[in-house]
């Protein structure tokens, strides 16, 4: 292969990276249309505007979307398998069973398989809960504080939500809390480093120490 493949297929791959998309919708296959509409809705989720035929509901802080709706796919009713992700994944529970929604109980992974209740540790993508939908759509309620490396881009740091935000919050002044015990010292500056805390779980960089 010649060098000016070599360059223009570096170029290529390039361009193609620096692509900007955005998940905005997924189709998941339901067998009755105005009962998994009734059962999103009582998830709390928000109708969307669309055209005749097709349903929309988005999640509360989430900028993907669901559909559904007669000849949208042809997948089996209840084949779907996707995550929910939740800063706390105990209050999720909690309050989705306070609505009346049938949720599992929460367990965590571990390298024996699955083991009640949260992670000791609190990791994150440890903890989780099952729900599905009336056609057996699964939804694994997962709980993400920290990301890993690379998942978020390092300048980009967002929050769906301001309960969101709020658990941003919670989690740094804590971790400001241990700061300040090691340092010995009250930090005037806390507002960088609640910052840079905040910006390095969503990128995966290390926090401040």
């Amino acid at each position: 292969m010649s060098p000016k493949a070599d360059q223009g297929d570096a170029s290529a791959t390039s361009r193609i990276e620096g692509l900007d998309v955005k998940l905005e919708v997924i189709v998941i296959p339901v067998s009755d249309t105005d009962r998994a509409k009734a059962f999103y809705q009582r998830l709390g989720w928000r109708l969307d505007q669309t055209p005749p035929g097709i349903v929309q509901l988005t999640p509360h802080g989430s900028g993907c979307s669901v559909q559904f709706g007669p000849g949208l796919t042809s997948a089996a009713p209840g084949s779907a398998t996707a995550y929910l992700i939740v800063s706390d994944v105990e209050a999720a529970h909690d309050t989705l069973v306070d609505a009346g929604v049938e949720v599992g109980d929460v367990f965590h992974v571990s390298p024996d398989g699955p083991v009640a209740g949260p992670d000791p540790q609190r990791r994150s993508y440890f903890s989780r809960a099952t729900l599905r939908d009336p056609d057996g759509n699964t939804w694994l309620v997962q709980e993400i504080t920290t990301r890993l490396p690379g998942r978020i881009e390092g300048g980009l740091t967002s929050f769906g939500s301001a309960t969101d935000l709020a658990s941003a919050l919670r989690r740094a002044a804590a971790a400001h809390g241990e700061h300040e015990k090691r340092t010995g010292e009250r930090d005037d500056n806390w507002p960088d480093w609640y910052a840079a805390y905040m910006v390095s779980e969503q990128s995966g960089a290390t926090p401040p120490e």
